[in-house]
């Protein structure tokens, strides 16, 4: 069960028709980029490196959700390797859903790497239900490279490094404009560096995690802190949704 606290009126159990309306990302023709993220309420993202043991069941029920709004999954090479990301990502009610609105039955999956660390005979592109894309630099080993064509297609993204600004504009290139991302920390650092995060969905876990777990973000340096709106605030049982967008980008 997920309630809403805010805004009001609140809402004792949302239903799926509801969390779907709340958290629709914006009409219009530029790219819309979101990050989603469970982190322990002391800040980890992680315990014993995966994200899933922080997350509960209304945590998974909204990951899948948010799923049926976007176009492209983009996903970094460390989150694939650690949460492995193989076969059917969207099921079988979140397919018939986006069929009923006018789109293909399952986003894109995107990979970035910039050092193309990723195994081509992996689950993750074996039992893909579609050639994933994978992102990557000029500087990248030609023959991973060659390696990684033949299970994906494989697209430049900046020439020494990934720029994330040349990502999105690949992917509004192929006409993909929500871009919904499940990590990690540092391709989330890299895209707020360069100023192209629109929306966070974050959720709270009711735990303390200790340790050197990294935070949501690693690796951004940002000219000055980015204001957040805060759009809702749902609960599933102790854990906290919320919903933030970039203060310039969801008025």
């Amino acid at each position: 069960m997920i309630a809403r606290l805010h805004p009001g009126p609140p809402v004792a159990e949302a239903t799926d028709e509801q969390l779907l309306e709340w958290y629709a990302p914006p009409a219009g023709a530029r790219p819309w980029v979101r990050f989603e993220f469970v982190s322990s309420a002391d800040g980890a993202a992680t315990v014993q490196g995966r994200s899933g043991p922080l997350g509960n069941a209304a945590d998974r029920r909204v990951l899948h959700l948010l799923r049926r709004h976007a176009d492209v999954l983009l996903v970094g090479a460390g989150t694939v390797r650690s949460e492995g990301y193989g076969g059917e990502l969207v099921d079988a009610a979140g397919r018939a859903w986006r069929r009923e609105h006018g789109m293909p039955a399952r986003p894109v999956v995107a990979v970035v790497s910039g050092g193309l660390d990723l195994d081509p005979g992996s689950s993750f592109f074996a039992r893909a239900p579609q050639r994933p894309l994978v992102f990557t630099t000029g500087a990248a080993d030609a023959g991973r490279r060659r390696a990684l064509q033949d299970v994906a297609d494989v697209v430049l993204a900046g020439r020494d490094a990934i720029d994330p600004a040349a990502l999105v504009a690949s992917l509004a290139a192929m006409r993909y404009r929500v871009i919904h991302s499940e990590g990690g920390p540092a391709l989330f650092g890299a895209f707020l560096a360069a100023g192209v995060v629109d929306e966070l969905c974050l959720s709270v876990s009711p735990l303390l995690a200790g340790g050197d777990a990294p935070r949501i973000v690693r690796s951004g340096r940002l000219e000055r802190p980015l204001p957040l709106r805060l759009r809702h605030v749902l609960a599933g049982g102790d854990l906290l949704l919320l919903r933030y967008t970039a203060s310039a980008a969801g008025d």
